[in-house]
């Protein structure tokens, strides 16, 4: 993959905890995976919103864009009709003879084009836009943080008004040729007709077909320029005018499905509100733009708003519906020191946090973003038709010329006839339903991944994944919580009070450590019901534990090693003790000074959706395998609860990447899973590596090539199941646009196939392709 942005720090807000056996999580990773080329140019594609693809390369999972990521002073533009990468080529390459050009960036979602030039090569190189067929207009830059405006910017600038009035003239000539009614007039009238409906619809392709022909390149438009034109002057005018119009409208519909495909994640940015309300200097709240909040101010929430930016909660408790940014199903608590995201919606109780990122950087704005380059990318199947089509224009367009040229003496046709053929063939000869069959398909289906919590970096890995056949997976935090849980505890010895009193013993010196363990231990045990003390003389032993006088006495929360050096220990410990450490869980002892009172065990509990995400891998062929540091017994405990069988323990980070190398030798193309840096060799040796958004680093979800934004395993067989119907998909479209072709090509020289039923084929295949292709936008979490 690629990675040419960085990662904004504080995706998530926190670092990942250490486990119970002293484990740092806050690990990341550097992929090794190559960079993406940029894809070559081509003049194969028809010149309208159906080619969703762009020349960018995959990034990072990388900032929202705001004016301080254009080129140093360069000037914003909006070019209506760019909307695929073979019309940013085509810019481009009238921009090569402009001097003075420093900088140029492309976004073709927004159909915008940034230039850094002076005045005088500025205004030569607008003329050279406009002399390629495209009108660029100045845009103001947006605001930080402000929404960008999606529009079907299909529909406005082509002007449906326009096109309907061509339609109607089209027919209107149409009309007079049927009746066949004679006479100079009668002629010169459908003629005008003709030629109105032909002006009305068809002056912009007449504009690029010309500029493409100049140059010596065939484009979509070209072809109908050409079509259109030798159709007119061999007195076919009302077909002219007809396939025109028809041309045109049916791009205008099909650039609207596909606007829609590519605005699907966008149009996220509109759940996050434009205002805020926030805490001023003298303790009041004002209600401010979003934008204009700065980072470290405190916004308050009530019940039923969303969330303006990212923050840490200072004040309150709620339930947040994170589904638009992580894609859980269930709300999720919400309390002091937790994170919540801009986009998600407070339910219960009021909120106030503190600002953590500015309405430019959100969590949700940069989703958007890494979506967006990701859609720019260009899939295996995409860089393949698109070859095949760069070949298949030419050849088609020679077949014409040759039916034209020799098809009279040949086969005994007249030379309109033999014209006429071969003008059909220039209306099939466009691989519009070819080209737009892949982007499409890839760009919806990377909105569907989006909106379920899955950001895959490019079309590359979209399809990649259905060839996975073992997934390596990391224990600590993804497999587990990656946090120590108190899993079991048992009263030893009986003291004044009874059990709870033992017990709200432990909570008292637990919760004065900030051991991990002792954390643990503090919280499993907030439910005892006495009343807690606080403890004296607290003192830390390193390497045993604890100790603190609790009510007059002295106790000590430690380890195995402290009870046996002060020989407080018996058979019967030493038999608890053995049962749960082979269980893979650390055992803490509360001891008095003269025995052991209470054993307490502690452990990395499995995620729910652990098992259930297992048993997907493995009914979707793929073998799960579980490499650690832990040691052995704690990793087979966890693999056995998990359902793995394939577990190894106790290994270094090199150690890691020998294991993917030997998957990889063994079973085929492997993935890795984990979220830190001692993973970070193995997700470089995987052909796909997938990054925990919640418990993960910043820069292992930098690097990965897949980031699971809510740690739920579960994705990685949903990723799975997406790459295989989106694969099935690509060539359903590919299937269905060569069918099309090849029986209105058979017709077209064979049979009786006209102009305009040559468009309506054209045009009615690429339909059929965006419809299908925009089908992965509902796809469903079990769908295969």
């Amino acid at each position: 993959m690629t990675n040419q942005n960085t990662l904004d720090r504080d995706i998530r807000g926190g670092t990942a905890p250490a486990d119970a056996h002293g484990h740092d999580h806050g690990h990341a990773h550097d992929h090794g995976h190559a960079p993406a080329a940029a894809p070559p140019a081509h003049d194969a594609c028809c010149s309208h919103s159906g080619c969703g693809s762009a020349s960018v390369s995959a990034s990072a999972f990388v900032s929202a864009p705001e004016p301080a990521d254009l080129p140093k002073g360069a000037t914003l533009f909006r070019i209506p009709t760019m909307d695929c990468a073979v019309e940013e080529s085509e810019i481009r390459r009238a921009l090569e003879p402009v001097a003075g050009i420093g900088a140029l960036r492309f976004r073709l979602g927004e159909r915008t084009m940034a230039i850094t030039a002076d005045e005088a090569a500025l205004a030569d190189a607008l003329a050279a836009i406009r002399k390629a067929g495209f009108k660029p207009e100045p845009v103001a830059a947006p605001a930080p943080g402000a929404a960008r405006a999606i529009e079907p910017a299909g529909w406005k600038s082509a002007g449906l008004a326009r096109l309907v009035a061509a339609l109607v003239l089209a027919v209107g000539a149409e009309s007079v040729s049927f009746l066949a009614l004679e006479g100079r007039g009668f002629m010169v009238f459908e003629m005008g007709l003709a030629l109105a409906a032909i002006a009305l619809a068809g002056l912009d392709t007449y504009k690029k077909g010309f500029a493409a022909l100049v140059r010596g390149r065939l484009n979509i438009n070209a072809l109908m320029a050409v079509a259109v034109t030798g159709a007119f002057f061999i007195g076919q005018w009302p077909e002219a005018a007809m396939v025109m119009a028809l041309y045109a409208i049916a791009e205008l519909i099909e650039a609207r499905a596909v606007d829609r495909a590519r605005n699907a994640i966008q149009s996220l940015l509109a759940l996050a509100p434009e205002q805020a309300e926030v805490r001023q200097p003298d303790g009041g709240w004002q209600t401010v733009p979003a934008s204009e909040v700065p980072l470290g101010a405190v916004v308050r929430i009530r019940p039923g708003e969303r969330v303006a930016l990212d923050g840490v909660v200072t004040a309150g408790s709620s339930a947040i519906d994170q589904a638009p940014v992580t894609g859980e199903s269930i709300p999720v608590d919400k309390t002091v020191g937790d994170t919540v995201f801009a986009g998600t919606i407070n339910q219960t109780a009021g909120l106030e946090f503190r600002v953590t990122a500015v309405a430019a950087n959100t969590t949700l704005a940069r989703i958007i973003h890494a979506v967006e380059e990701a859609q720019g990318t260009r899939a295996p199947t995409q860089r393949f038709v698109d070859r095949f089509a760069a070949i298949y224009t030419p050849a088609v367009f020679a077949i014409a010329l040759a039916i034209a040229l020799f098809t009279p003496w040949a086969m005994g046709w007249t030379w309109l006839e033999a014209i006429y053929k071969a003008l059909v063939l220039l209306v099939i000869a466009c691989p519009c339903a070819l080209v737009i069959s892949t982007p499409v398909t890839v760009v919806s289906a990377l909105a569907s991944a989006a909106r379920r919590g899955i950001l895959i970096k490019g079309g590359t890995y979209l399809e990649e994944a259905r060839k996975l056949k073992a997934v390596a997976l990391d224990k600590t935090g993804t497999i587990t919580e990656g946090k120590p849980k108190l899993v079991e505890s048992e009263v030893l010895g009986a003291t004044a009070g009874g059990d709870a009193a033992v017990l709200a013993i432990a909570a008292s010196i637990a919760g004065r450590s900030d051991h991990p363990v002792s954390r643990a231990i503090a919280e499993g045990l907030k439910s005892v019901d006495h009343a807690l003390e606080e403890v004296q003389d607290f003192a830390a032993l390193p390497g045993r534990g604890v100790e603190a006088v609790h009510g007059g006495q002295r106790y000590a929360l430690a380890n195995h090693r402290l009870i046996e050096e002060r020989g407080l220990c018996t058979p019967a410990i030493e038999a608890a003790l053995q049962r749960h450490e082979e269980a893979g869980r650390t055992v803490t002892l509360l001891a008095s000074e003269q025995a052991v009172l209470a054993l307490f065990a502690v452990a990395d509990t499995i995620k729910p959706s652990s098992q259930a995400a297992v048993a997907e891998l493995r009914a979707l062929g793929v073998v799960p395998v579980m490499l650690t540091g832990d040691n052995a017994a704690t990793a087979r405990t966890i693999g056995a609860h998990a359902g793995i069988e394939d577990v190894r323990g106790n290994l270094l980070p090199e150690e890691k990447l020998d294991a993917v190398k030997a998957m990889q030798q063994r079973y085929g193309m492997a993935a890795m899973t984990g979220d830190g840096i001692n993973d970070a060799p193995a997700l470089a040796q995987a052909d796909i590596g997938f990054a925990m958004g919640g418990a993960g680093t910043d820069t292992a979800m930098e690097a990965a090539d897949v980031v699971i934004m809510n740690d739920d395993l579960r994705r990685i067989p949903e990723t799975i199941r997406l790459s295989r119907r989106a694969h099935a998909v690509l060539w359903q479209n590919i299937t269905l646009a060569l069918g099309i072709k090849g029986v209105f090509f058979v017709l077209a020289v064979f049979g009786s196939a006209t102009m305009w039923m040559a468009v309506f084929a054209d045009m009615g295949a690429s339909l059929l392709v965006v419809a299908n292709g925009l089908r992965l936008m509902r796809a469903e979490k079990n769908a295969a």
